[in-house]
């Protein structure tokens, strides 16, 4: 199996042991395009939940000063949201790995 192969492959599959840092590492220290490419893609698919975060705590925030009492809606949306979308990155990486590892 060739060595970019692997890379592109991992940079993905990363997402369950390093986050971001190995596909940035590999960005950097990668002369390939093809590999930088993946090491790109897998970083920026990795930081998509990150982004996310903020809402959280501004739902929080909301429910706690304004709702006495009551069910913190906005709070558990938000989580359903970031757990959702994070299960999409994650299962879009893992199949993103694969082919990078099954092409030709």
């Amino acid at each position: 199996m060739e060595t970019r192969k692997v890379l592109s492959g991992l940079c993905y599959f990363s997402i369950f042991f390093a986050g971001f840092i190995f596909p940035l590492v590999v960005y950097f220290a990668s002369g390939d395009g093809i590999t930088k490419m993946h090491a790109k893609k897998a970083f920026l698919s990795h930081l998509i939940p990150l982004i996310l975060i903020p809402f959280i705590f501004l739902a929080l925030f909301y429910d706690v000063s304004t709702i006495q009492g009551e069910i913190p809606v906005f709070t558990i949306i938000s989580a359903a949201t970031i757990v959702l979308v994070s299960l999409g990155v994650t299962i879009w990486n893992v199949i993103k790995g694969v082919k990078v590892l099954v092409a030709e």
